[in-house]
């Protein structure tokens, strides 16, 4: 019998590569039903539990009066003020603190001085919560956007830091000298040879900045903002509003996901060698 077997591949990767099959269309289809199935299924007990009397729905109203006062507020316009708010506090914090932390995890990472100089400081830092620093923030800051952006960025800072600071460090040697044998200069050497190596931590520690900005951001629209889905929580406390601090928090459920399986698309499209 000649030619491959039949199903299966018509060659084999040298050395024995693992090979990553496609996904066939239909299964991602069953995934994705799967997925909303088990939503709308939450949501359903909810509204049973709520509707049965299990729970006083002044305290957990159910998700059908969520819905209809969030329309509520689409009408009024709040709902897509506080979500602009939100999102632009949330990704101007995250791109800041994700910044600074790359750069200071590359020098961390590989020059022993700097490592020497800034891990303790950091270090002394990454324990203490953004939330602590609110007052003084505001100390310094003034109620404005300066604070919010300090404490989403903050925040943000230590898991892409420590991430990227692990990955560069863990680079592997024989790359190293491979690469200076070649006569890879040291800026070469960074962007051609370590960053890339890299960049799966760097990756994991930027999924995991993205949530941690929305977690912060709720304690930074508490500075005296005007807009943005923890402010409208923390209104909606005051007044004792439970059904729009259950539509903040959805809200900020659900751009915290979105964000999350954005972020994941577009570095598996342009950095797939980082998966």
């Amino acid at each position: 019998m000649s030619g491959p077997a039949r199903g299966l591949p018509a060659s084999v990767p040298d050395g024995g590569a693992r090979t990553r099959w496609p996904v066939p269309r239909s299964f991602d289809g069953i995934t994705w039903l799967a997925s909303a199935g088990s939503v709308l299924l939450f949501l359903a007990l909810w509204e049973g539990v709520v509707r049965l009397g299990l729970v006083d729905r002044r305290m957990l109203p159910p998700p059908s009066t969520a819905v209809r006062e969030s329309l509520a507020m689409v009408s009024a316009g709040l709902l897509q003020a506080d979500v602009l708010a939100s999102l632009r506090r949330a990704f101007s914090g995250f791109l800041l603190g994700s910044a600074i932390a790359i750069t200071a995890g590359l020098l961390t990472g590989r020059v022993r001085l700097v490592r020497q100089v800034l891990e303790p400081i950091i270090q002394l830092f990454r324990p203490i919560p953004s939330i602590a620093f609110v007052p003084l923030a505001v100390l310094w800051f003034g109620l404005g956007e300066t604070p919010k952006l300090f404490l989403v960025s903050y925040g943000v800072f230590f898991p892409v830091w420590i991430n990227t600071h692990i990955g560069v460090s863990t680079v592997s040697s024989d790359y190293v000298r491979a690469a200076r044998s070649l006569g890879c200069g040291r800026h070469q050497l960074f962007l051609a040879v370590i960053l890339p190596a890299a960049l799966p931590f760097v990756v994991a520690g930027l999924r995991t900045g993205i949530s941690i900005a929305f977690v912060v951001l709720v304690a930074a629209e508490m500075t005296g903002a005007e807009a943005g889905l923890g402010y409208r929580i923390e209104q909606s406390h005051l007044v004792f509003r439970a059904d729009r601090m259950v539509i903040g928090i959805a809200m900020l459920g659900v751009l915290g996901a979105l964000s999350d399986r954005l972020f994941d698309r577009v570095t598996s499209r342009f950095l797939f060698w980082a998966k």
